[in-house]
């Protein structure tokens, strides 16, 4: 891989704007369903052994 310090500037941004729209397109919404997903399964494991939640009986 080449040292972005060497590369010319349009390749240098061309490989910026490439990085940014995997990141912005791809890897947050994947890591955002995986973050929400991943937090409502531990409230449903975590609710399969102490009980819904509700008032005291």
């Amino acid at each position: 891989m080449e040292d972005p310090d060497t590369m010319a500037p349009e390749e240098r941004k061309k490989k910026e704007f490439k990085l940014f729209l995997f990141i912005a397109i791809l890897l947050f919404p994947i890591l955002a369903i995986a973050v929400v997903g991943s937090f409502g399964f531990s409230v449903w494991i975590y609710q399969t052994f102490t009980g819904p939640p509700g008032p005291p009986s």
